[in-house]
């Protein structure tokens, strides 16, 4: 089991990426979260088998078609036995 925070900045809101991530997340089994933060970037909680929480930090470097990303910050975690992926407001 990996656990991983991952910050993303860059042009991440408005462009479908929480929606798009929860989608990924689903395909690789990833559990956690998702959502807008206040200063513009979008953070995630994801949390799985260590292949596909690595693939999900891949992911988030590139984001959906009309994200620009400018940089992702990663910080392991303890593992808080999510149960699904979601999307928080």
């Amino acid at each position: 089991m990996k656990a991983n925070r991952i910050s993303v900045s860059g042009r991440v809101q408005g462009v479908y990426f929480r929606v798009s991530a929860k989608q990924k997340a689903l395909n690789l089994g990833v559990r956690g979260f998702v959502k807008n933060e206040s200063d513009g970037t979008v953070c995630l909680e994801v949390e799985g088998e260590f292949n596909a929480v690595e693939q999900m930090v891949s992911w988030c470097k590139k984001g959906p078609e009309l994200a620009r990303i400018k940089a992702i910050e990663v910080t392991e975690l303890p593992a808080r036995n999510f149960v699904s992926f979601t999307i928080k407001k």
